[in-house]
């Protein structure tokens, strides 16, 4: 969930339970994010460089993230755009992976901001399964959308 960049790029994983379909989401660490739900939760996604396809990015951040790359053929959802005007691409991959194994690569940024002390700290916290109800009650809500688009994709 890289940066400020304008345009980012994710990975929805999702899995088929006897208890219905749950997908997989982030949420960032840091200062900023900590004892942050509704609206804080995320694909787990990142950055797309300059001149970067899009689908690539995900992939790349997908497993920065988590520590795994998603297997099988991906899905594409669509683009959002959230409420500070970043574009976020995602797609979707049927999967599972085990939040408790994941490991999110490190991040390394000001805190407070205008203070020259530098932090690190893990880019995502925490990973975790959700329902479809519950993820749409802690993602970004624009991001939402995805979950949407997912849902009648496998109907």
């Amino acid at each position: 969930m890289t940066g400020a960049g304008r345009e980012s790029a994710g990975i929805l994983l999702y899995r088929r339970t006897p208890r219905g379909l749950e997908v997989l989401l982030a949420h960032p660490g840091g200062p900023f994010w900590k004892g942050k739900e509704r609206g804080a939760w995320s694909v787990p996604k990142g950055e797309v460089a300059p001149g970067e396809d899009p689908e690539q990015a995900a992939l790349r951040e997908f497993e920065e993230e988590t520590g795994e790359r998603p297997r099988g053929p991906l899905r594409p959802l669509g683009a959002v755009r959230q409420k500070g005007g970043k574009l976020v691409h995602a797609w979707a991959a049927e999967g599972e992976l085990d939040p408790a194994r994941a490991h999110s690569n490190l991040v390394e940024i000001e805190w407070p901001r205008g203070s020259g002390r530098r932090i690190r700290f893990p880019e995502v916290d925490r990973l975790a399964w959700f329902d479809l109800e519950a993820a749409r009650e802690r993602i970004n809500p624009a991001q939402a959308a995805f979950l949407d688009r997912l849902a009648e994709a496998l109907r």
